[in-house]
């Protein structure tokens, strides 16, 4: 079992940045593939990105590349997910997921993963 926390969320203007985080319980974290997802209000859950177990593989939905970037510590436990130049569209909540098959690669399908956290909501002003 994992249980993840993520934490970080908040409201920010426009072209501002935030961070954040997702912590995971669990001796296997290091094991799994992770992705973080979006979902607004109105819309389907929506890919983000992924990291694989090594964090030698990154992956990026079109609409955030070059402004987001994932990480993650072993170490520690966390996955952390970089927002750059933020835009109102990135409204959502945001959550993390883990993958504990596969290997350990990364996707972009929200079906590939088993574990989820609670969602940290990010608001975007115009």
């Amino acid at each position: 079992q994992v249980q993840l926390v993520e934490s970080g969320g908040g409201l920010v203007q426009a072209g501002g940045s935030l961070r954040l985080s997702c912590a995971a319980s669990g001796r296997t974290f290091s094991s799994y593939a992770m992705g973080w997802f979006r979902q607004a209000p109105g819309k389907e859950r929506e890919f983000v990105a992924a990291i694989s177990w090594s964090g030698d593989s990154t992956y990026y939905a079109d609409s955030v590349k070059g402004r987001f970037t994932i990480s993650r510590d072993n170490a520690k436990r966390t996955v952390y997910l970089q927002m750059n130049s933020l835009k109102p569209e990135d409204t959502a909540v945001y959550n993390c997921a883990a993958r504990s098959w596969g290997y350990g690669s990364s996707s972009s399908n929200v079906n590939d993963y088993d574990y989820w956290g609670q969602g940290t909501q990010v608001t975007v002003s115009s």
